[in-house]
């Protein structure tokens, strides 16, 4: 136990001063990059479109479940088919704090490699989309007249701040701490070379890691110290960028929501999409890149965080405020979730949500509906509460219509 708690602390040591540098830029680009420059470009349903949603996505810090809602409202405001899918296909993959978590334990090659991956990836699965499925024109809802970011320098700073080591940390920090735990515990008990039983069969090794990690729930940032701990446990370079790739990208609830709203054709053209790249890079990296180029890296690192490697004082100091951050950000969540169990009209069931851009997103949408006057969403309970004057099947519709399912919980109206 104790080998395995030195284990836990020194990835995090080793992570956390990156990652505290991810949550900051991913504040700042939540605050200053306005949503309209998002969805401006992205209304043709061509390659020019499909390149701006995969470069705008990759640098954004959002889950696979994150990233749905705001793909569903570029979709409503305009968006072509084959951008949503290239931005779903970039966006959850990398993103800001993702790809500094990669260079401090895989090391500047995987850092370099996985949001090249993304791209290309996305590029190819978006003009696949657009060149194979049939455009129609997105279902029309009230445009938001305010993205709800303030004005001032000194407050959006406050925003960025907030946002970034709040709200981010809010909906990520939990898998964050998953996948540390699991990394930790595969390094201590995993028998060392254990996926070297497979190293001539790197194929196999991919669509196992394929086949386990898509339908799960795993953001990109918490499956770097997962696939670190599985390297140092023999699992080759190209598998554990397959596992990079997919498994941030893909899960059961992203799915779902991506087949009811675009269709199940656009649904098995994504899934492709980022099966095949991922596969291809994989065999990539295995085969056409230098090995030593990702052994020095992640498979030293790690090793020198699960040994007892030295460490800086300062990176200790990071991953003690990374861990207070995380602490402080799930405690306020769930002051919150506690303080919306009362009620305040009519309820409605809310099925699908899974962070908080997922509970930001429904309660925009029940707001934009005429007649709605007040509305307080539950992201624990999966509950919404309204009050004003709205019928329930409008409110229902609204909701459904981002992507989320939607039924009064006593199966009246307001």
């Amino acid at each position: 136990m104790f080998e395995y708690l030195h284990s836990f602390l020194a990835l995090t040591a080793e992570m956390a001063p990156y990652l505290l540098l991810g949550f900051l830029l991913a504040g700042i680009l939540h605050v200053f990059v306005p949503k309209s420059f998002y969805t401006g470009c992205l209304a043709g349903n061509d390659a020019r479109s499909v390149c701006f949603a995969a470069l705008f996505g990759v640098p954004l810090p959002l889950c696979s479940c994150g990233v749905i809602p705001t793909a569903m409202s570029m979709r409503m405001e305009g968006a072509s088919k084959g951008a949503t899918v290239s931005f779903l296909i970039a966006t959850p993959q990398t993103g800001v704090d993702s790809i500094a978590a990669t260079a401090s334990l895989l090391g500047l090659p995987f850092a370099v490699i996985r949001p090249v991956a993304a791209l290309v990836t996305a590029v190819c699965g978006g003009c696949f989309v657009a060149a194979t499925t049939q455009e129609e024109k997105p279902v029309a809802r009230r445009a938001e007249q305010a993205d709800g970011k303030p004005a001032g320098l000194a407050a959006r700073c406050r925003e960025a701040l907030r946002y970034g080591f709040s709200d981010m940390i809010q909906d990520i920090g939990k898998q964050l701490l998953i996948g540390l735990l699991i990394a930790g515990a595969i390094a201590v008990f995993l028998p060392d070379g254990f996926f070297g039983l497979f190293a001539d069969r790197p194929l196999l090794n991919m669509l196992l890691v394929l086949l386990i990690s898509m339908p799960m729930y795993i953001c990109a940032t918490g499956s770097v110290p997962v696939a670190a701990a599985l390297m140092l446990k023999g699992l080759t370079p190209g598998a554990a960028l397959v596992l990079l790739m997919a498994g941030p990208a893909t899960n059961l609830a992203a799915m779902m929501v991506i087949g009811k709203v675009m269709g199940r054709r656009t649904l098995l053209s994504y899934l492709a999409s980022i099966i095949t790249g991922a596969v291809v890079f994989g065999l990539a990296a295995d085969y056409l890149l230098p090995a030593r180029w990702f052994a020095a890296d992640a498979a030293g690192r790690m090793a020198g965080c699960c040994h007892g490697e030295a460490m800086a004082w300062w990176k200790y100091a990071a991953a003690g405020l990374l861990l207070l951050l995380v602490a402080a950000a799930l405690l306020r969540r769930r002051k919150t979730d506690l303080s919306n169990t009362e009620t305040m009209g009519t309820t409605f069931i809310i099925e699908g949500m899974s962070c908080n851009h997922c509970r930001a997103h429904v309660e925009r949408a029940i707001a934009s509906v005429e007649g709605v006057t007040a509305v307080r969403v539950d992201l624990a309970g999966g509950r919404a509460e309204v009050e004003g004057t709205a019928d329930a099947a409008r409110i229902a519709a609204a909701v459904e219509a981002a992507g989320y399912g939607c039924r009064p919980a006593d199966g009246g109206g307001i």
